[in-house]
């Protein structure tokens, strides 16, 4: 790094601009925690000039609030000068006033401060959003601190959304060779979801699930709207937020280890709700008469039932997550992925139906079919990691019989060299000088032995291998919809969280101007049969007697039926003043109704 260089970090974040304010605000507590105190996160809406990014700047560092919306007022600015003058000078000053006396202070304090941050701790200014910045006022930053960079050791970082080749389009090489740049590529916003679903979804840890319509609701808002993952997070909250309000018998909805407790203290009326479950109405039917009844009419027998069905359902859960990630396994490398590169695509695509019934998992199957030796050897190789792993009580078997077929790969690779000398040999004897009779006659009995030819030991093995990895799959990745009491851990409710989360603005908006009682809450607004009532906002009134006039709208009896709504509460002797009030109102009433259309 050459004298005048600043150094500097391009940390290119990507497009899910949502997420950078918590990506900069938790690395800004990571330094201060660490690495210096000195830390200043700058937006671009803040520093329209050089002079507001230096008070900006010196407020965050100093603690000093400064209003920089306010700098327009020159009694504040003279104010504020005052108070700080805002100058690389004075912030050198300030810096060197700091780190002497940190230096005076006692050996023990010294110690202490010196074990979390550095010796010389560097002042860190982190620009959150780049592109938003004005060229000139980020060259006249850079120009001006490259100038005493000895004095004071500052440290840039770029907050990037777009491509790193920004930093060269908004400054001059004159200007971005002042800097040290070091790149920074954060992960993509599609692997932080990945692992969100897998920590949080993909795991028997958690009781509480989402249905396939609302995993996929959450992903299509994800990847077509705003590839967020703190609002992906958010919509996950709201999901169990409306589960456990919405759902009488979400209190079973727990850990294995609480579901007896919590079974056995259940009330008639709850177990009624129970009853009236539709998985567990077919589960009634499904039995013998004799037991239909002790479930129907019987509390306590219909209490012990019902805990063992939980805990089936999180055996169910436990077997899912490991047979899923084995299938995972095996699809994720397939030419094309018929069902998808995802985990979460898979995961989707098992909850929503029965997943051996859809073509794309018969095609999955040809395709596993024809996998060389190597790939299917390592892929074998991590299911057997993945069941040896698991907490699923039943793997132990299958991974014996994985094991199998990994010795029995094995013991194909010595007949395999033996086959290969036996071949040389037979190449060596057509090498051999013979007559062109016995030539062709020799050619045409091995092309004839390789149109009738069999499976070779390592075909049949392999599909042995993925017959065996498919009876996986009839067995344990059932949807969650054909189990029993899935309507106590699995949220399905997909148009209630739709209507939250992808919202319609002009929907929104006439559903609170015609019926303001609707967001308000205020019984004295609640109106029957369309009527209008005269407590309700004067925008609301406006808008209610426009839906009436239509498209060809008079003025006059707008204003005339307006100020029969407003006055009818109002005493028959109303003076002039009260009338000219009822003008006002309208006139900014209309304003504001104006405004909301556009």
């Amino acid at each position: 790094m050459k004298f005048r260089e600043i150094p500097t970090a391009a940390l290119v974040l990507g497009v899910n601009v949502t997420d950078h304010d918590l990506t900069f605000r938790g690395l800004s507590d990571v330094l201060q925690d660490n690495i210096t105190p000195y830390v200043a996160l700058l937006e671009a809406k803040d520093c329209p000039g050089i002079k507001n990014l230096m008070q900006k700047l010196m407020g965050q560092l100093m603690n000093c609030d400064i209003d920089v919306d306010s700098l327009e007022d020159e009694d504040c600015v003279q104010v504020s000068q005052n108070r700080i003058r805002c100058s690389m000078s004075s912030l050198i000053s300030w810096y060197e006033s700091i780190k002497k006396k940190t230096d005076s202070e006692t050996p023990s304090k010294k110690r202490n401060s010196s074990s979390r941050y550095w010796q010389s701790p560097p002042v860190v200014v982190i620009f959150k959003d780049m592109e938003s910045f004005t060229t000139k006022v980020l060259q006249d930053f850079i120009v001006i601190s490259s100038q005493h960079i000895h004095e004071l050791p500052l440290v840039l970082i770029f907050g990037i959304a777009t491509s790193p080749m920004i930093i060269h389009r908004l400054l001059p090489h004159s200007v971005s060779s002042l800097l040290c740049i070091e790149l920074f590529q954060s992960l993509s916003c599609k692997e932080h979801l990945s692992t969100i679903i897998d920590k949080l979804l993909l795991t028997s840890r958690f009781p509480f699930k989402l249905g396939a319509k609302v995993l996929q609701v959450l992903i299509n808002i994800f990847l077509y709207h705003d590839f967020s993952v703190q609002n992906f997070i958010k919509g996950f909250q709201l999901c169990i937020v409306e589960h456990f309000y919405s759902q009488p018998l979400s209190v079973l909805c727990c850990q294995v280890a609480d579901i007896k407790k919590r079974t056995y203290s259940l009330s008639h009326d709850q177990c009624e709700n129970i009853r009236r479950l539709p998985s567990f109405r077919r589960y009634v039917e499904k039995q013998e008469s004799g037991k239909q009844v002790a479930l129907l009419t019987n509390d306590s027998f219909l209490k012990e039932e019902t805990a063992k069905l939980l805990e089936d359902l999180h055996v169910y859960h436990e077997n899912y997550v490991s047979i899923l990630r084995c299938l995972h396994v095996f699809t994720s490398s397939l030419p094309k992925y018929p069902l998808g590169k995802q985990i979460r695509e898979l995961h989707c695509a098992c909850l929503e139906n029965r997943v051996w019934e859809t073509e794309e998992y018969e095609s999955s199957l040809q395709l596993a079919r024809m996998l060389n030796k190597t790939d299917l050897v390592n892929m074998l190789q991590q299911c057997v990691e993945i069941l040896m792993s698991s907490s699923g009580r039943e793997f132990d078997k299958t991974a014996e019989k994985l094991k199998e077929f990994l010795t029995q790969f094995q013991n194909l690779e010595a007949e395999a060299s033996q086959e290969r000398d036996v071949s040389v040999s037979s190449q060596k004897e057509l090498q051999k000088k013979t007559d062109l009779y016995h030539l062709q006659k020799t050619l045409l009995e091995m092309k004839e032995s390789r149109r009738s030819k069999k499976l070779t030991k390592f075909e049949m093995l392999r599909f042995e291998v993925v017959d065996y990895i498919d009876s996986l799959v009839r067995k344990y990745l059932v949807p969650a919809e054909d189990r029993t009491l899935h309507e106590i851990v699995y949220f399905n409710t997909a148009s209630v969280l739709r209507g939250h989360l992808n919202a319609a603005p002009r929907t929104a908006l006439h559903t609170a101007l015609n019926n303001p009682h609707w967001y308000l809450k205020n019984q004295a607004l609640k109106c029957d049969g369309g009527g209008i009532s005269n407590k309700a906002p004067d925008i609301c009134i406006v808008y209610k007697l426009h839906l009436e006039c239509g498209r060809l709208i008079n003025l006059v009896d707008w204003l005339e039926a307006f100020s029969t709504v407003v006055m009818a509460a109002e005493e028959p002797n109303a003076d002039a003043a009260s009338s000219d009030q009822v003008d006002d109102t309208i006139q900014r009433s209309t304003e504001d109704f104006s405004a909301s259309e556009e």
